[in-house]
C-alpha cells in the first residue's frame, strides 16, 4: 500500500504540473481587444487608497496588478531599510479603441511620511496620440551626502493619472513592480559624476535579417540579440522586445516600416518606438512618420550602462544606471488602418549592442540587475521569459515521469524476484481466494 502511495503522489504532481503549465498561456490578458496586454501570471492584485494611512503594502521582487480611474491620486505602501534602493514602476494600459490624448498619463512617486518627494518621474502621450502600454518608475536612492529619503521606515508609492474631457473616461490597468537594488562590494570605489560625452556613432548590425515575432507585454518580451530582426505589426498593436546590455555596454536600436502599396496618405505619428531599463524605467522614444513607403527611425545614441550615470540630470542618461535586460516596444497607430487597412505591415528591428562587459559593482546574485549566461542563451534563441518559466516545469515534469517509471519498473522487478522465490509448495493455483496472483500480472495492490 505504501508502493501505491507513492505512485500516486508522484503521479498526481506530474499531473498537476502539466495543468498548471497548460494555464500559463494566455491567462493573463487584459480585456482590451485584439490589442490584449499580457500581465505577468505572478502578478497579485491589489488596489490602491485614496488614503495613505490604508494603503496595502508592496514587497520587494513582488508583481501586482490594479488599476486607476481619471483624475485619481491612489496610494501604495513601501517598508524601506536604511540602506537598500528601491525601485517602483507602474505600467499604464488604455482600453485598446479609445481615446488619449496629447499630455494625458501617469505619474509614480516615492514619498516619506513628511510627503518629502524622493523622485518622481512622468509617463505621458506626447505627439503619438494613440492607446498603448506606457511605463514609469520612482525610487529611494540612499545618499552619502544627502538627509532626504535617508531613514528606515514607510513611504508612500503615489500614482496620479490625468487625462483630458476628450479622452476615453475608463479605468486604465496598471502593473506594478517593487525591485530592491543590490549592495555594493564592500570598498567599491565608483565615479560619483555621470559621463559627458560617448560615442553616438551607431554601427551597422550584422547582416541578414531574421524572423522573430514580438510579444505582447513585459512578462513575454522576445529576446534579441544584435542583429537585424524581421516581423510584423497591426494596426493599434505594441510587440514587446527586450535584449541584454550588460555593465560596460551600449546599446543602438532602430525601428523600420515596410512599403504598403495601398496608400501614399501621410500620417506624422505613424509608429511609436520606447525603450525601459530593466526596473521598468522609461529610458527613450521615438515616434516614425508614414506615407506608404519603407521609413525608419532610431532612438537617440544612449550612453554604456555605467552605475554612474544615476547622477545625471538627463532622464535618459540617469536611467541606464543598471545592466540587464532592456525592453523595446513598438506600436503601429490605429489610424494607419483607415488609410492601409487592417493587414499587418512589415516591421523590420536593427539592435546592435557594442562593448566588452565589464564587472558588476554589486554584492553577490545582482538579479535582474545582471546579465547572466543564461540571458545570453536566451537572446540568441529567442526565448521569452513565460517559455523559459514553461521549459523549467517541462524538465520538472520529465524528472517526475521518470520517478514514476522508475517506480513501477522496480516494483515490478520486487514482485517478480519474490515470486520466484516463494516455495512452490506453499503456491495455490492462480485465482484461487487468496492466492497470489499470475506470474503474468502485477499484485493485487498494484
Amino acid at each position: 500500500m505504501n508502493r501505491q502511495r507513492s505512485r500516486g503522489r508522484v503521479t498526481l504532481a506530474t499531473i498537476a504540473a502539466v495543468c498548471a503549465m497548460g494555464a500559463l498561456p494566455g491567462q493573463a490578458h487584459a480585456e482590451v481587444g485584439p490589442a490584449a496586454y499580457t500581465f505577468d501570471p505572478a502578478a497579485a492584485s491589489v488596489e490602491g487608497t485614496e488614503t495613505n494611512a490604508e494603503a496595502p503594502e508592496l514587497k520587494p521582487g513582488s508583481v501586482y496588478r490594479s488599476s486607476i480611474g481619471n483624475g485619481q491620486k491612489l496610494y501604495y505602501r513601501l517598508e524601506l531599510d536604511d540602506t537598500t534602493d528601491a525601485y517602483v514602476s507602474a505600467v499604464a494600459i488604455p482600453k485598446s479603441g479609445g481615446k488619449v490624448a496629447y499630455g494625458d498619463g501617469i505619474t509614480v512617486s516615492i514619498r516619506d511620511l513628511d510627503d518629502t518627494q524622493c523622485s518622481s518621474e512622468d509617463a505621458a502621450f506626447e505627439s503619438a496620440e494613440f492607446p498603448r502600454p506606457i511605463a514609469a518608475y520612482a525610487y529611494r536612492n540612499v545618499e552619502k551626502d544627502s538627509t532626504t529619503c535617508k531613514a528606515g521606515g514607510t513611504y508612500n508609492v503615489l500614482i496620479e493619472r490625468e487625462s483630458k474631457v476628450t479622452s476615453s473616461p475608463e479605468d486604465w490597468d496598471l502593473e506594478l513592480r517593487y525591485e530592491a537594488e543590490p549592495s555594493l562590494k564592500e570598498g567599491a570605489a565608483l565615479p560619483t559624476e555621470a559621463p559627458e560625452e560617448w560615442p553616438s556613432a551607431s554601427p551597422v548590425p550584422p547582416t541578414g535579417p531574421q524572423k522573430r515575432s514580438g510579444g505582447s507585454g513585459f512578462h513575454d518580451a522576445t529576446s534579441l540579440e544584435s542583429g537585424e530582426w524581421v516581423d510584423s505589426i497591426t494596426p493599434g498593436r505594441t510587440r514587446f522586445y527586450r535584449v541584454p546590455v550588460d555593465w560596460g555596454q551600449q546599446l543602438f536600436a532602430t525601428a523600420a516600416l515596410s512599403n504598403s502599396g495601398k496608400s501614399t496618405e501621410f500620417l506624422g505619428n505613424a509608429l511609436a518606438l520606447a525603450l525601459d531599463n530593466p526596473a521598468h524605467g522609461h529610458v527613450d522614444d521615438a515616434t516614425l512618420s508614414y506615407s506608404g513607403g519603407p521609413n525608419s527611425v532610431a532612438l537617440d545614441p544612449l550612453p554604456p550602462v555605467a552605475y554612474e550615470n544615476r547622477y545625471a540630470s538627463a532622464a535618459d542618461v540617469s536611467a541606464m544606471r543598471f545592466a540587464g535586460w532592456y525592453y523595446l516596444s513598438v506600436t503601429l497607430s490605429p489610424e494607419v488602418a483607415e488609410h492601409y487597412g487592417d493587414d499587418p505591415i512589415g516591421l523590420t528591428l536593427k539592435v546592435k549592442v557594442v562593448n566588452d562587459s565589464k564587472p558588476s559593482p554589486y554584492q553577490g546574485d545582482a538579479g535582474i540587475f545582471g546579465v547572466s549566461d543564461d540571458d545570453r542563451d536566451m537572446a540568441r534563441s529567442g526565448q521569452k521569459e513565460s517559455e523559459a518559466g514553461r521549459s523549467a516545469m517541462m524538465t520538472a515534469v520529465g524528472f517526475a515521469g521518470i520517478g514514476t517509471g522508475s517506480l513501477l519498473v522496480l516494483g515490478l522487478g520486487a514482485w517478480t524476484l519474490l515470486a520466484r522465490r516463494r516455495p512452490a509448495s506453499v503456491a495455490t493455483p492462480p485465482g484461487a481466494p487468496g492466492g497470489r496472483p499470475p506470474l503474468g500480472g502485477p499484485p493485487p495492490a498494484w
